[in-house]
């Protein structure tokens, strides 16, 4: 039995509202993510108080690792809707101009930006299942689950894995293009452009997104050449 969705999603504007909402969470957990591992760089001590932290959130009052558990469904289910909306827009603005723009320079200009958002979505979907196989199922992690986190981290980005450094920093500069023109398209959905305020929101945009790079870029890097060891 097909599952009814409402009229709303199913419309341009109901994607678009999806879209922006949904990347707004995943934008938050990124942020929040960034700066959580950059505990890292205050010691071992640090990083696996807080890496204990986040099991225990809630207790005694609710399980080991409950609101983890729920906080990983909630950007679960956040990743699987905005993926949904961006290819249901995707689809839907094919189908709507099956004939190609005469102008080159504007063709040009935005098929850069969806071959960007498009490849840089699937390898960055890539990245997240070797991320979760790494440091949540540890299958690929050097140490294993028997290590602290702060040793699995710093086994990932050992000088002689540099291979995963390169592969970890290629992922988070598309992240970050990815946010750039993410976050300045959610300001547009949500009506907040105009134009007193384009270039601010042009230049928040690729603030946040320049912040969330170099801050997770930091750790590996910090690793790789011996500052944190």
């Amino acid at each position: 039995m097909a599952i009814a969705i409402p009229a709303i999603y199913r419309s341009t504007v109901g994607k678009k509202a999806v879209m922006a909402v949904t990347g707004g969470v995943l934008v938050l957990f990124l942020i929040t993510h960034m700066l959580g591992n950059l505990k890292i760089l205050l010691g071992a001590e640090d990083f696996n108080h807080y890496a204990h932290w986040l099991r225990t959130i809630g207790e005694p009052a609710v399980p080991h690792r409950t609101v983890l558990t729920l906080l990983e469904v909630v950007l679960a289910v956040s990743v699987v809707l905005h993926m949904w909306s961006a290819v249901s827009l995707g689809r839907r603005a094919a189908h709507a101009r099956p004939v190609k723009y005469q102008s080159k320079k504007k063709s040009h200009a935005q098929g850069y930006a969806v071959r960007t958002m498009r490849w840089g979505g699937v390898i960055i979907a890539f990245y997240i299942v070797w991320h979760l196989l790494d440091l949540t199922f540890f299958v690929v992690n050097p140490k294993g689950g028997d290590a602290t986190p702060y040793e699995r981290m710093v086994a990932d980005f050992d000088p002689s894995r540099w291979y995963i450094t390169v592969w970890y920093i290629v992922a988070v500069l598309l992240v970050g293009l990815h946010l750039n023109h993410g976050i300045w398209s959610a300001f547009q959905t949500l009506g907040l452009r105009s134009p007193r305020s384009h270039n601010a929101l042009r230049g928040l945009a690729a603030t946040v997104a320049a912040l969330v790079t170099l801050g997770f870029v930091a750790v590996p890097v910090s690793i790789t050449f011996g500052w944190v060891s």
